[in-house]
């Protein structure tokens, strides 16, 4: 499968607890994290999730 890399780009403050949540099971904790995952549905629904906090980019 790909691989992803996604950045935190905006403040978690103030969001939803589902919100905060979501981040931290993609390892995201700081205002430009990065992380990288494999392309799976799970991880792209999580993503979806959060697309207005995060960056996303596929790694070749």
């Amino acid at each position: 499968m790909a691989k992803i890399r996604i950045k935190q780009t905006r403040s978690r403050i103030g969001s939803p607890k589902r919100t905060k949540k979501t981040l931290d099971a993609l390892g995201l904790r700081k205002i430009g994290a990065t992380v990288e995952h494999e392309a799976n549905p799970q991880i792209i629904g999580m993503v979806r999730k959060v697309n207005h906090l995060v960056k996303v980019e596929e790694v070749k």
